[in-house]
């Protein structure tokens, strides 16, 4: 019921996603667990995570878009937490408050396996996947002065040399205006190079902006896939490599060299920024690729949907952490005041080489949320300051605790 409403309703801004959002979290309220649980499989579920942040109880004291409780801060307002480990960093953090406020409301502390915490910081993470609503007169307006209206049409208004626009009111998504943009910048760029008119460029609050304008055209709801749930990284790493754009571009080092690395944090975190860039850079990027005597590659929108996952996984995990200064923070931090290392360290706690389990990040921070509900009042009884890490801090700590995880 869920995913079938989200198929429907969903156009990819972000106002509409978190009106959803709040529905299926109030979903997971409603729900038996054996209706809530959705299968595992090989990634976070970010429509599980949703669930979880309901059935776990979250939703009462965090709301998203001022749909919840305000104990805590609201998590659906803009944050720097927009990678997995700034998550997991920014919930160890605030542990000692979380815990004490949920003993002061009588709030049973709930445990996380490694696929809830996968699931639960998926769902976070993706609120900042879509961009607000736009503003349609504006839209209109940039419409018009960037010479859209010169060749398209809205209803009724416009020229006839492309297409009319009305139709976007139902197949709108980012994701598509991206596919649209890059299928077809070719022959609107001959067109416009015909016509004398200047090729528009678009931030990406003005592409929001004329995107809503567009949707306005059309009252109809949508009929096919909007592809607005994050897609497969898995095959969007494969398309990377076989629509040949490896050959121009690096993630995070590998690979081309001739454009920008698309795996640094910050660069096109939503849909909207990474439209506007397919659409800027395209000129650019069909000069290239036909200097390399290649074919300019034809994308379908779930193709383009599982490229952005793809690149959008590559920065949600940031760079990776370094187990050899992992293992400097614990005990620079003050970790092995209670724990210790290969028997090195304190008594009250266990050793961390012995560890098991801890095989993947998301074992890792449920690790971390489960052994802190039980220490957290015992560290303040011993005098022990409560540490706090960093993003990067988070994830050298995480590869450390991996490392001798697997090895155990």
């Amino acid at each position: 019921m869920a995913i079938e409403f989200l198929d429907r309703f969903a156009t990819g801004n972000r106002g509409a996603m978190k009106a959803v959002c709040a529905v299926v979290v109030l979903l997971g309220w409603a729900l038996s667990p054996a209706v809530a649980q959705i299968p595992a499989g090989p990634g976070q579920n970010v429509l599980a995570g949703s669930r979880l942040f309901g059935a776990m109880g979250c939703a009462g004291c965090h709301a998203i878009d001022g749909v919840g409780g305000a104990v805590g801060p609201d998590l659906g307002r803009p944050s720097t937490s927009h990678s997995y480990y700034g998550f997991a960093a920014a919930m160890w953090n605030h542990l000692p408050q979380m815990v004490q406020r949920m003993d002061e409301l009588g709030i049973v502390r709930p445990r996380l396996d490694p696929w809830e915490a996968g699931d639960l910081i998926a769902f976070l993470v993706w609120l900042d996947y879509f961009d607000p609503p736009g503003d349609v007169d504006h839209g209109q307006r940039l419409f018009t002065e960037k010479g859209c209206v010169a060749c398209h049409q809205v209803a009724g208004v416009g020229g006839v040399a492309g297409p009319d626009l009305d139709f976007l009111g139902q197949y709108g998504s980012p994701i598509q205006i991206a596919t649209a943009m890059w299928n077809h910048g070719p022959a609107m760029a001959e067109e416009m190079q015909a016509r004398g008119i200047d090729r528009p460029s678009f931030t990406s609050a003005e592409l929001i902006d004329v995107i809503t304008y567009l949707e306005s055209g059309s009252q109809e709801m949508p009929t096919t896939p909007q592809y607005v749930l994050p897609g497969r990284p898995d095959e969007g790493r494969q398309r990377f490599v076989d629509r040949g754009c490896s050959r121009c571009h690096g993630v995070q080092g590998e690979a081309g060299m001739l454009g920008p690395d698309l795996g640094r944090m910050g660069r096109h975190e939503s849909l909207i920024d990474f439209a506007a860039a397919m659409w800027n850079k395209s000129p650019t990027m069909l000069a290239a690729i036909q200097r390399s005597g290649i074919s300019v590659p034809r994308l379908n929108a779930g193709d383009m949907a599982d490229l952005v996952a793809y690149l959008s996984s590559v920065r949600y995990f940031g760079e990776a952490g370094n187990p050899t200064r992992g293992a400097r923070r614990v005990r620079d931090k003050g970790c092995l005041d209670c724990h210790s290392v290969q028997g090195r360290g304190g008594t009250t706690a266990g050793d961390l080489t012995q560890a098991h389990g801890l095989d993947s990040p998301a074992a890792v921070i449920a690790a971390l949320w489960n052994h802190a509900l039980l220490t957290e009042g015992e560290a303040g009884q011993l005098g022990v300051s409560w540490p706090t890490f960093s993003t990067v801090e988070m994830a050298d700590l995480s590869a450390f605790l991996q490392t001798v995880g697997r090895e155990n």
